[in-house]
């Protein structure tokens, strides 16, 4: 008597992803992936490239472009509150749902960033910012917590 077993079918492999449209077919098991903001260094200089990030998504937030959801991970509970109700005002003045796709016309650019230690783990930077022709200045205050840094004042001059 044989002790192998042959199955009368073999496993078919799922590929990951099929077709054109790239869909994946099996579940994510772990969250996304966190970007990595370097805590060691010189922290204005890791700061800086993150401030110039956030505070374009902040703007497009604002706009109606993205929605708020998208930076609940890095602001505290005030500046997510804070650019929630900004983007429905925006909205209900432009008549628009705010963070469904590309509403505005011209795309504010961040066109620098000038980041300040202020404490060990406290950064805060000034962000100069066009809109078209206009310009305006942006505040921002980063503290780190934990494994990344956190947004805790944002101030749209």
């Amino acid at each position: 008597m044989s002790h192998n077993v042959v199955p009368l079918r073999l496993p078919v492999p799922v590929a990951p992803v099929q077709g054109t449209l790239a869909l994946a077919l099996q579940p994510h098991r772990e969250p996304p992936p966190v970007p990595v903001v370097p805590l060691d260094g010189d922290p204005a200089r890791a700061v800086e490239t993150w401030a110039r990030r956030l505070v374009q998504a902040a703007l497009e937030i604002v706009g109606g472009d993205r929605p708020a959801s998208q930076l609940v991970r890095w602001t505290d509970r005030e500046v997510y509150a804070d650019l929630q109700r900004r983007a429905w005002l925006v909205a209900r003045a432009g008549g628009h749902t705010p963070g469904v796709g590309r509403v505005q016309p011209v795309r504010p650019r961040v066109l620098s960033v000038h980041p300040c230690v202020v404490a060990d783990g406290v950064v805060e930077a000034g962000v100069h910012v066009a809109h078209g022709a206009r310009s305006r200045a942006v505040a921002t205050r980063f503290e780190r917590r934990r494994d990344r840094w956190v947004c805790t004042a944002l101030d749209f001059s």
